[in-house]
């Protein structure tokens, strides 16, 4: 797969986001136990938009409000609200703080709102909002995962080293 930053034009649709200090600030929160939230951010947003553009949808809505879907700066394990759950409040915060960073199109506030689709009731109104959601729980898999599947090759590779010798 190719890195984000060799796609000149997925850098061109985010650059002006990732360039802010909040989004920047992403970086500083653990998001899925072994990543941060703007890694997170990110691989949400570039993997939406390559699949947009294969199913001609609107990549630059699912690239940018996939960077901005987490835009929340707590803690989620340990930050508790009387008002609902993180699933619930969270997309809310997060399309707040998008607000206050840049212009934000109707589908690319939906895309934030309902991004927890599935957690939530809130149904989607674009295919892209749908696919960013889809996304979204994918890398939260992946990305949880990820040092189990480290650990296994590790261990895999030592067996078969031993096995040979």
């Amino acid at each position: 797969m190719k890195n984000w930053r060799e796609d000149s034009e997925y850098v061109d649709i985010v650059a002006d986001l990732l360039r802010t200090e909040k989004v920047q600030r992403l970086g500083q929160y653990v998001q899925h136990h072994h990543s941060d939230r703007l890694t997170h951010s990110i691989n949400v947003s570039y993997e939406s938009y390559r699949l947009a553009k294969r199913w001609h949808l609107d990549a630059t809505a699912v690239a940018r409000a996939g960077l901005l879907h987490d835009l929340f700066f707590y803690d989620w394990r340990t930050t508790k609200f009387e008002l609902g759950t993180h699933a619930y409040i969270h997309p809310r915060v997060a399309l707040r703080n998008a607000e206050k960073i840049t212009t934000l199109s109707p589908k690319e506030q939906d895309i934030i709102l309902k991004h927890m689709w599935g957690s939530t009731s809130a149904l989607p109104h674009y295919r892209e909002s749908i696919l960013v959601d889809m996304v979204d729980n994918y890398q939260a898999i992946a990305e949880f995962f990820s040092p189990a599947t480290d650990r296994f090759k590790k261990i895999m590779h030592r067996k078969n080293v031993s096995e040979t010798n």
